[in-house]
């Protein structure tokens, strides 16, 4: 025989003090807890999204990242006429790339932050459908001009519209502002490669990737076995949006440890809170238990009721902790990638299953709360509780 669900609630009213104590503390744990995750996932996010499965990066064979990579002219000459690459008019959809840092003052402190400069092909906006051009122009062949990310013109000083700015021993021109649907190109500025090696004093013939349009998505393993078997090819061919997913799981990684390690501290912190409300609980109603048991509810029924209880003191926490950290999603900070050792503008991203994950943690940290004061509640003797009435 089940104790009926209303008995609970009334429990929890009578205790409020205690049941909110172990609601606060449940409800930051989650907080902390959904903030880290979302934090991860969306730095996750903003590189991923950078990638597309209908183009394939080609680097030099070993090499983990743009910056530790290096193709020559030749090479781009070559991959241009494999199978699977797209052609556009006849003219294949390459642009081959070359990265380099500069740095620039932050908005919000004054301090310089490292921007990732990207210098491409003039057919860039062909291979990377995600980029349109919202503001200004598209820079001209040949010209120092740049063309910023819609992060990079908010974020950094200097890097807006109209405005001429200096690096690498060059003075450029921002005649335009691109957005690249919240992916890592918008905090980049981007510009002629061959412009961009001239101004750092670097061969015009060495990029360090090249971008590929595919003519289709399966046509990636066709290009991969042909430059596989080409003698002249010393390079590694990857799905552009597998990469940036590599190229994201170091930061992930780290936020996702440190992010459950606070948690975890702070959860043992909510658990024993919890187990002081329903060991408190348990005191204030040993006659209560007593009389239930008297009247036939077995301990399984005792045990169910008060872990139905701690459910309930859990669930609202979690619930609280959810909503309390809602207004992240989206809210923009920066970091390091430290793949291109460039700063990166991204958003917090909380989803549906984020939320559902936070409330099951919650639920968690109730069931560890209140098992055991859930079994001693269900083992007390019956005859002197009665006695004492």
């Amino acid at each position: 025989m089940a104790i009926p669900v209303i008995y609970n609630f009334r429990s929890v009213k009578e205790r409020w003090t205690s049941a909110i104590v172990a609601v606060l503390g449940i409800a930051g744990t989650v907080g902390v807890f959904v903030a880290m995750l979302a934090l991860a996932r969306g730095f996750r996010a903003t590189l991923v999204s950078s990638g597309s499965y209908d183009n394939a990066i080609v680097m030099r064979a070993g090499a983990t990242s743009e910056m530790m990579s290096g193709i020559t002219l030749d090479t781009v000459k070559i991959l241009q006429d494999e199978p699977g690459v797209a052609r556009l008019e006849g003219q294949p959809m390459v642009t081959s790339e070359v990265v380099v840092v500069a740095p620039f003052p932050l908005r919000s402190t004054g301090t310089d932050a490292n921007v990732q400069v990207r210098g491409v092909s003039a057919n860039v906006l062909t291979v990377r459908k995600n980029v349109k051009i919202i503001e200004g122009r598209m820079f001209q062949p040949g010209l120092s001009e740049l063309v910023v990310g819609r992060n990079a013109t908010n974020t950094y000083a200097g890097l807006t519209l109209g405005n001429r700015v200096r690096f690498g021993g060059g003075e450029w021109s921002v005649v335009g502002v691109f957005d690249a649907g919240d992916s890592a190109f918008d905090s980049e500025a981007w510009c002629d490669s061959r412009v961009l090696d001239d101004v750092y004093k670097r061969p015009t013939n060495i990029f360090q990737s090249a971008t590929l349009h595919l003519t289709s998505p399966d046509a990636l393993q066709a290009l991969k076995d042909a430059v596989s078997k080409d003698p002249r090819l010393d390079v590694d061919v990857a799905r552009e949006v597998e990469y940036y997913a590599k190229q994201s799981q170091t930061f992930t990684r780290l936020i996702t440890v440190l992010g459950g390690l606070v948690a975890a501290v702070m959860g043992i912190g909510a658990i024993f809170g919890a187990l002081n409300t329903m060991y408190s609980a348990v005191s204030e109603r040993g006659r209560e238990i007593a009389v239930m048991r008297a009247l036939g509810f077995g301990a399984l029924a005792v045990v169910f009721s008060f872990l139905i209880e701690a459910l309930l003191i859990s669930f609202v926490g979690g619930a609280i902790g959810c909503v309390a950290v809602l207004p992240l999603n989206g809210f923009t900070t920066g970091t390091m990638n430290w793949q291109t050792f460039s700063h990166m503008a991204f958003a917090f991203r909380i989803t549906p299953n984020l939320l559902a994950g936070g409330i099951i943690f919650a639920l968690g940290m109730g069931v560890a709360g209140g098992l055991l004061p859930a079994i001693h509640a269900a083992m007390r003797p019956i005859s002197s509780a009665l006695r004492s009435l």
